[in-house]
C-alpha cells in the first residue's frame, strides 16, 4: 500500500474515533503539512465520506453525526476486545436472544481481518479457558492485558514453543524466566498462563498483567496429555499462602460442594466411606482453603445445607456460632408495625 492511500487511511480512522480534529493536529499526526491534510480530506469526500469542515480559530474536521462509515477499521487491540467482548458475552449468558447476532458480527470480523492478524486472534481463542461455568455472570474485567503479550503467548500455546517473559512479582521483584506455556485461562476478571518453568522443573502460573514482555524462543515442547490449565490455574490460587488455613468436612459428594463453592478458593475431595448401610447415602467430602479473613465463611458454608464439621482453626467455631445467634436472632423478629 502506498504511503498516501495509507495516510488516507489514516486520517479517516483519527476521524472516526470522533469529535473535531484541528488540521494542525491531524498534519502532526500524519506527519504531512497542513495543505496535505486538506487534500487528504478532499479524497475523502471523493469516495463519498461525509467529512465536514469546520472553519474559525478553533476549526478542523470531523465525520457528520449518526454516520455509519465504511470500513470498519480496527486497530489489533481493538479488534481483540471485540471478540474477547462477544465470546465474554455468550457464555455469560448477555446474547441469549440474540446468540446468532453475536455470531455472525464475529465472523464478519474475522472475515475482514488480514491474514496475519486474524491467525493470532484465532490462536487466542483457541488456548483460551475459562475457570466459571457457561452462563456464569461476567466478573467486571480489573487487569486487561497487554496486546503486545497476549498474542505471543497464545501463538506459544498453540505451536508448542517455549517463551520467554518478563516478570513482576506481587512483592515488586522482577525476574525474566523462560516459560513452557501450556493454556491461557480467564479467572475472576483476571489472566494466567500456565505451564512448565524448566529452570525448576514445576508447572507454574502467572498473571499476564505482571508480564511486561514475551519473546518466543526457539525450539519447541510437548505438552503433557490431559493437561487442564483451567484447573492448574484454580488449584494453584487454592493452595498459595494465606493467613488462614481452614479444613472442613462436608456431608455431600464432592462435586456437589464444589459446584457450591466460588471457584479458585478451594480444593475439595471425596473421603472414603466409613462404612454401614447408608454409606452410600452418607457421602463425606473434606474443603481445603488458604484465605486472608475468616469473617465471610460463615455464610459460605451455611449456603451449602449441609451438615459440616470445623476442623481448624478453632477460631472459625466461634465465627460461626455467632452467625447462627443472628440468624435465630433475626428469625424470632417481628417485623416493623405498619405505617398508619
Amino acid at each position: 500500500m502506498s504511503r498516501p492511500i495509507a495516510r488516507v487511511l489514516m486520517l479517516l480512522e483519527l476521524l472516526q474515533s470522533g469529535g473535531l480534529r484541528t488540521v494542525a493536529e491531524l498534519a502532526a499526526r500524519l506527519d504531512v503539512d497542513e495543505r496535505t491534510v486538506r487534500r487528504y480530506a478532499q479524497h475523502l469526500l471523493d469516495l463519498d465520506v461525509p467529512v465536514e469542515s469546520v472553519r474559525g480559530r478553533h476549526g478542523g474536521y470531523r465525520i457528520a453525526r449518526g454516520y455509519r462509515v465504511p470500513p470498519l477499521m480496527l486497530s489489533d487491540d481493538e479488534a481483540l476486545a471485540v471478540l474477547l467482548g462477544l465470546l465474554a458475552g455468550r457464555r455469560a449468558g448477555l446474547m441469549t436472544a440474540t446468540g446468532s447476532a453475536s455470531e455472525t458480527a464475529a465472523a464478519k470480523i474475522r472475515r475482514v481481518l488480514p491474514e496475519r492478524l486474524g491467525g493470532r486472534l484465532d490462536a487466542v481463542l483457541g488456548s483460551l479457558a475459562f475457570t466459571a461455568a457457561p452462563g456464569t455472570p461476567a466478573v467486571p474485567q480489573t487487569a486487561v492485558p497487554q496486546t503486545a503479550v497476549l498474542l505471543p503467548l497464545a501463538d506459544a500455546v498453540r505451536h508448542h514453543r517455549p517463551v520467554s517473559i518478563r516478570y513482576t512479582a506481587a512483592d515488586g521483584r522482577r525476574s525474566e524466566r523462560t516459560l513452557h506455556p501450556y493454556g491461557l485461562v480467564a479467572h475472576a476478571g483476571r489472566w494466567y498462563v500456565t505451564g512448565a518453568d524448566p529452570a525448576l522443573g514445576e508447572d507454574r502460573s502467572f498473571r499476564l498483567d505482571r508480564i511486561t514482555e514475551a519473546r518466543t524462543l526457539p525450539g519447541a515442547f510437548d505438552p503433557p496429555a490431559g493437561y487442564d490449565p483451567a484447573e492448574r490455574v484454580l488449584s494453584g490460587i487454592a493452595s498459595a499462602p494465606y493467613r488462614h488455613e481452614v479444613t472442613v468436612r462436608v456431608q455431600g459428594a464432592a462435586e456437589y460442594v464444589r459446584g457450591r463453592l466460588p471457584a479458585g478458593i478451594a480444593i475439595v475431595e471425596d473421603l472414603p466411606p466409613e462404612g454401614g448401610p447408608d454409606a452410600e447415602t452418607e457421602r463425606w467430602s473434606r474443603v481445603e482453603m488458604r484465605v486472608d479473613r475468616l469473617d465471610w465463611l460463615p455464610a459460605v458454608l451455611a449456603s451449602l445445607d449441609r451438615p459440616f464439621a470445623i476442623e481448624r482453626p478453632d477460631e472459625l467455631r466461634g465465627l460461626v456460632a455467632r452467625f447462627a445467634a443472628r440468624l435465630a436472632e433475626s428469625a424470632q423478629r417481628q417485623g416493623p408495625p405498619p405505617a398508619r
